[in-house]
């Protein structure tokens, strides 16, 4: 019975949304290598280069909330420096699906974001720490040279809402908030760093922006409109992957809600609603639309309505994961993620993909 329930709440939502979760029906395009460096330097000055700068400031804004809660702790700053934490996951969450160039230098993704931690590993570390107290965690220069999952997201959510956080309304919990001080010092460091390497006249913004055979990144347009469809295709896996998958693969009983990312804090459907959003923005923003046939550019507006569905329905499951699953129709809007996650993949890669000149069924993943 609980089956049919499911299903039937299921087929209700997917009324609205006809053409979801279809197979893909792409043909092999060619690719109008005349606009690659047009829709590049719109995915680069439209889109990352203003997310690296948005990530920063709410980064920076984070640091200034913590340190008003260190310096007068209070309930009401508490909640402040929370909601603060919110905007900024959010922020993080639209650029990070860029996971190519200047932020997987040094490690900087991982100092952002330690996800999944499969063994625990930067959660003990987190613990560890907060239960016996260490000064180096307390100052950017010192922890930045901390493992990785000491100083991102990850630890500042444990420290904002992790077991002990009401201490932070209270003196008690000065050395807590140092901390979670630090984390954010160090958050709007690295999107300094990734904004300074966007925005170098002649560093990664260029290459991306002049492909040709002196180019060190990209010797002829179709590398770099590889490079750009492949962040839509690894944004669209990692979605579904790592961070629905991650806590449900379609069986409630066998649902996993402390895994899923940012569980803590409630953000964790704010930030795939981000994830999608950051998708939808730059597939629109760069323009790639003119990188295919124009009787054949019907697919990046199908893709941008399954984008936009996935969006709508992610933006109206509860914050709280775990009561998720007391709810068929929240179930039932997950089943819908995931089924219409797959359908996202296939369009940016095959239908997408070959009709810019890659043949259907090339898997970024495979590292081709």
């Amino acid at each position: 019975m609980r089956f049919f329930t499911r299903l039937a709440l299921l087929s209700t939502m997917l009324l609205p949304l006809p053409a979801l979760a279809q197979e893909s029906n792409s043909t092999v395009g060619v690719l109008d290598a005349a606009t690659v460096p047009t829709v590049m330097e719109r995915a680069v000055d439209g889109f990352i280069r203003p997310g690296y700068r948005r990530l920063t400031e709410k980064a920076g804004a984070m640091e200034d909330s913590m340190a008003s809660l260190c310096g007068s702790p209070s309930v009401e700053r508490l909640q402040t420096a929370r909601s603060t934490f919110g905007d900024l996951v959010e922020a993080w969450s639209r650029i990070e699906i860029v996971r190519v160039g200047p932020v997987l230098d040094d490690n900087r993704f991982e100092r952002i974001l330690f996800f999944p931690d499969r063994k625990g590993t930067g959660l003990k570390q987190v613990q560890a720490v907060l239960a016996k107290p260490d000064p180096s965690v307390t100052s950017v220069e010192t922890l930045k040279g901390k493992s990785v999952a000491m100083q991102g997201l990850g630890a500042l959510e444990f420290v904002l809402f992790g077991t002990g956080a009401e201490t932070l309304t209270t003196t008690e919990g000065n050395y807590r908030c140092q901390y979670g001080k630090a984390i954010a010092a160090n958050l709007q460091r690295l999107g300094s760093e990734l904004s300074a390497a966007w925005d170098a006249p002649d560093g990664v913004a260029a290459a991306w922006k002049t492909p040709g055979p002196n180019n060190p990144l990209y010797r002829d347009e179709a590398e770099a409109a590889k490079e750009l469809l492949g962040v839509l295709v690894h944004a669209a896996e990692t979605i579904r992957d790592q961070r629905i998958e991650h806590f449900y693969k379609g069986d409630p009983k066998k649902a996993l809600p402390r895994q899923a990312i940012y569980w803590r804090s409630g953000n964790t459907f704010r930030s795939i609603t981000a994830n999608i959003e950051g998708l939808r923005d730059l597939l629109d923003t760069s323009g790639m639309a003119e990188l295919l046939a124009e009787d054949n550019r019907s697919v990046v507006s199908s893709t941008d309505f399954v984008a936009r569905s996935l969006s709508r329905v992610s933006a109206d499951i509860k914050p709280d994961v775990a009561q998720v699953f007391e709810d068929p129709a929240q179930i039932a809007k997950l089943d819908f993620l995931l089924l219409n996650s797959r359908d996202l993949i296939l369009r940016l890669n095959n239908d997408l993909g070959g009709g810019i000149g890659l043949a259907a069924g090339f898997s970024f993943s495979d590292g081709d």
